[in-house]
């Protein structure tokens, strides 16, 4: 029977959309890309293997022809399409409407090659029953002028990493890999890493007071710090440099106070009487943010919910293909006519007239390099569902309920209120004028702040925090009630988080904001980048390769450089430059630009050793850290004056910039594997030993030669007020006592006090909860832990890291499903099959809807073995892809369009969708009013 064959590129999306489509429509997916460059010389078609250019498959020599291949895995696929096509009287390719969607459009329609029936190009922005409708009445063709931009991309990607990478096998380690981007974003890293190993800090000191305003006020007392003594203002923080030097800008223009005259200028004031000098009062007025594009809900949702880039990017993938939100991948801040009337609607509904303004607002601008005819994320359809109307659980409505929070918010009046400057003065005791300073703000009406505050990064003020001064005026007679010297340091620069990583990238316009999380993934799946808590830690690995990059690609490291790319990609899929040109001159060079081959060519000798070596301490120290092939190495003279003399291994979670050179020479004090002999232990009689481990101080008992081989010797990570140049047996003792049993709770489990790799913390059963000090290991009583216990626990990133966890049913088996630590690690069971954790995955993070995309993938390979432990070990990455290069062919046009510019095949570059489980996190910072308008929708008027 002849039907209209739709294809998307997800199951999902497949199932939900036929269900708009009904009768007379087929919708298939195609499980992403069918075709790409080969991944490996084993995928390479054979006649190709002997070109020059056989490794890249792109034909540099005649027009940077690509020669694709569909790999083991989509073969199947293929057929079934075909299968489905020969019955088919229409074609709709209804893949993303941006150019990796676009270009696999073409790559669908290039291998399917549909004869004798319409091609139509079927788009839209949300999986809604009007949207789809509207999609397939209102089909386009198939933009090549996209298509030409994602092959350039995915050419200028192979390129980069084909050639670059091998450089970086031969003089830095094997298996390393370099990328257009990627590389980059690795560079901002150690960049920022460097600028806190150069940083000098700075110490400055200020006073700070609690003033009395009199009882006719009802809040007397404020705060105030000072501001000037006679005239110059006092220093702060900003106005030193990173080297710890007063600012040129600011010497002879500020007064820096040390210790010794903080205190002398608090003991002066001591007996002052303060007035008011001056009173200066401002309104304050907030404008909403814009409504979420791809960038913002990264950082926003790493800010309030603790997701990674990836995370995020795989709930809200969820939440588009079943109909919640919008298409995630975009770059514009605008709303369609139906959302915005539907935003309103539910300001109305939820907050009254008070808050609708009367006009609606259009967040009309694009960052530059934007995707092609988004709209914001925003929840589907016209008319919004409250996050509590939509039945969603867990990380899917977490992140739900922040978009639909903002698109509401983005519909809402300004918040207003005051701002106040109060300038305080008096005459110390030496004669000195001392002014202090002190501010305020009221907010006077919350507008948007009722139902959305943006998050904040490194501790900065929120939008809707208010702070409230007396009704001061100019002459008013104060008193002081407490003043104090205050000392402060300045901070390095903050290490990048993902969230303000991704705000760099996309301020320096490098790459696509749609491929953030993907390079964020791939620079620490690589083991360039690791994480300390949320801070982004290069490793020294990275310091050899961006160093090399640097001294020998120059222009293809540069920040400058990779976002000109972008606007070149831009212009190409404007249709105002060619491909193969700027190809061309990428590879090849043209004038002074020197080309990527001529650079790989003519690299000459590179000292491999050299690019591995860094400076401990400066070059007269003599103490050099070296990138080795099993980790990073200290170097440095004994006392013999050999200058190699002395070796110590560098702790893997050691950051780069609190190597200095103390601690350098504590690591030579007492190198990894080394023992330090504290004595005899009272009770076993065993040798107490203390170490330094791969991952940092520990102790540990020497078994006899002729213990078990079952045995195992205790061990205990020592305290972060501990050292292994202070420890003693007694210190030892207590650390090797724990776990200590605290008692038993009234349900008769055993409560004990470990120590673990986040800290000191609780264990009953399955429970844990966090304690505040390590100290509290040895000093927690019973009556403490069951007081602890009896407050609601904690979830997010401040909860102990509990090793065990029940999810729920899964949805297929209906068998619960749990967490369970295995001989190989973590992984999830049914009671049936077992998959192991991926290496993105968590305890803390896993959730029941990951658990079971875990387990569906292992179910797929079949029943485990019952000899067999390992169940769902993972598989490998690559797979065996066909030989035969795929042919190109014309482009038939059916439209307006014109004919395709050439006969090349367009690719799409491999979507890096990864499925990594959205961490466990804080529920969104939200306030309550909006929470309660989420849940109960009841109208709230001002």
């Amino acid at each position: 029977m002849a039907h209209k064959l739709v294809i998307v590129e997800s199951p999902a999306k497949a199932q939900k959309i036929g269900g708009f489509l009904g009768r007379g429509y087929v919708v298939e997916s195609s499980v992403g890309h069918i075709r790409d460059l080969p991944q490996s010389a084993a995928d390479t078609p054979a006649k190709i293997k002997d070109k020059p250019w056989g490794r890249l498959a792109v034909d540099v020599e005649n027009g940077f022809e690509p020669h694709y291949v569909v790999p083991q895995r989509q073969r199947e696929q293929v057929r079934k399409l075909k299968g489905l096509l020969k019955e088919a009287d229409e074609l709709y390719l209804a893949t993303d409407e941006d150019r990796e969607g676009e270009a696999i459009a073409w790559h669908l329609l290039d291998e399917l090659k549909p004869k004798n029936i319409p091609v139509k190009r079927m788009v839209f922005h949300e999986i809604t029953e009007p949207a789809i409708l509207a999609a397939a009445e209102n089909p386009r063709d198939l933009d090549m002028d996209l298509v030409e931009a994602q092959e350039a991309r995915r050419i200028l990607d192979r390129l980069y990493g084909y050639e670059v990478s091998p450089v970086l096998w031969k003089k830095v380690m094997s298996g390393l890999s370099a990328g257009r981007v990627q590389s980059v974003a690795t560079r901002l890293v150690v960049d920022k890493e460097r600028e806190r190993m150069a940083f000098g800090v700075a110490s400055y000191w200020d006073l700070e007071g609690t003033f009395d305003a009199g009882s006719k006020h009802e809040q007397r007392m404020f705060p105030a710090k000072v501001h000037s003594v006679d005239g110059s203002r006092v220093a702060r923080g900003s106005d030193f440099g990173q080297d710890g030097v007063l600012k040129s800008s600011a010497q002879g223009k500020v007064v820096h106070l040390d210790r010794a005259a903080a205190e002398a200028l608090s003991s002066a004031l001591q007996e002052t009487s303060f007035e008011v000098r001056s009173v200066e009062s401002k309104p304050y007025r907030r404008s909403p943010y814009a409504p979420f594009r791809t960038t913002t809900l990264q950082q926003e949702a790493s800010r309030k919910l603790g997701f990674s880039a990836s995370s995020t990017m795989s709930v809200a993938q969820r939440l588009y293909e079943n109909g919640f939100i919008t298409y995630m991948r975009t770059d514009s801040s605008t709303l369609s006519g139906g959302a915005i009337d539907a935003a309103r609607a539910q300001v109305r509904e939820l907050y009254g007239t008070d808050y609708l303004p009367d006009a609606p607002r259009v967040y009309a601008g694009k960052v530059k390099n934007a995707q092609e005819a988004h709209e914001a994320i925003r929840p589907a359809g016209d008319t919004f569902r409250t996050p509590a109307q939509t039945g969603l659980t867990g990380d899917q409505f977490r992140l739900y309920e922040l978009i639909w929070m903002r698109t509401v918010a983005s519909q809402m009046k300004d918040a207003v209120g005051n701002t106040v400057t109060v300038r305080l003065g008096g005459a110390a005791d030496t004669g000195q004028d001392v002014v202090f300073s002190a501010s305020g703000r009221t907010i006077t009406f919350h507008g948007f702040l009722k139902a959305y505050v943006e998050g904040t990064d490194e501790g900065a003020a929120k939008d809707d925090a208010e702070t409230r001064l007396p009704n001061l005026s100019e002459g008013d007679a104060l008193s002081a009630a407490s003043l104090s010297a205050s000392g402060h340091e300045t901070k390095p620069p903050a290490r990048y988080t993902e969230a303000t990583l991704v705000k760099e990238l996309e301020e320096r316009e490098i790459g696509r904001p749609s491929t953030y999380a993907a390079i964020i993934k791939t620079i620490t799946d690589r083991g360039y980048v690791y994480k300390k808590g949320t801070a982004l830690v290069p490793a020294w690995l990275a310091f050899s390769v961006v160093r090399l990059l640097v001294e020998h690609f120059p222009r293809q490291i540069s920040y400058e450089f990779t976002a000109e790319m972008e606007d070149v990609l831009d212009e190409i899929a404007a249709g105002r430059k060619d491909r193969n040109t700027e190809l061309g001159e990428f590879y090849y060079g043209s004038g002074d630009v020197v080309g990527l081959k001529r650079l790989v060519d003519e690299l000459g000798d590179i000292d491999a050793r050299e690019l591995a070596t860094f400076p401990v301490g400066g070059p007269d120290s003599g103490i050099h850290l070296r990138v080795g092939r099993y980790g990073p190495y200290l170097e440095g003279p004994d006392d013999e004056g050999n200058p190699v003399g002395k070796r110590a291994n560098v702790p893997d979670d050691l950051p780069p910039d609190e190597l200095t050179l103390e601690k350098a020479t504590e690591l030579f004090a007492n190198p990894a594997g080394e023992e330090i002999q504290l004595g005899v232990h009272p009770e076993t009689g065993l040798q107490v030993v203390a170490k330094n481990g791969r991952f940092g101080p520990y102790v540990t008992e020497a078994l006899p030669e002729d213990a078990k081989k079952s045995a195992k010797p205790r061990t205990g990570s020592l305290f972060k007020t501990m050292s292994l140049d202070t420890i003693t047996l007694d210190d030892a003792v207590r650390l090797l006592s724990l776990p200590r049993v605290v008692g038993v709770g009234e349900d008769g489990e055993e409560i004990t006090a470990q120590n673990g790799r986040y800290g000191p913390y609780l264990k009953k059963g399955s429970d844990s909860r966090s304690l505040t000090a390590e100290e509290q290991l040895f000093t927690v009583t019973l009556d403490e832990a069951l007081k602890i216990y009896a407050q609601p626990k904690q979830r997010g990133r401040a909860a102990a890291a509990p090793p065990l966890k029940e999810l729920g049913d899964d949805p297929v088996s209906g068998q619960p499903v749990v967490v369970k630590s295995g001989r190989f690690g973590e992984y999830v069971t049914d009671g049936e099959y077992n998959a192991t954790l991926r290496k993105d995955d968590s305890v803390e993070a896993i959730t029941l809807e990951r658990a079971a995309e875990l387990l569906a993938e292992r179910r797929e390979r079949g029943p485990a073995k019952k000899a067999a432990k390992k169940g769902a070990k993972k598989a490998p990455a690559k797979k065996t892809a066909a030989k035969t290069a795929a042919k190109k062919t014309t482009a038939k046009k059916t439209a307006t369009k014109t004919a395709a510019k050439k006969t090349a095949t367009k690719t799409a570059a491999k979507k890096t969708a990864t499925k990594t489980a959205a961490k466990k996190a804080t529920t969104s910072t939200t306030t309550t009013t909006a929470k309660k308008a989420a849940t109960k929708a009841t109208a709230e008027k001002a």
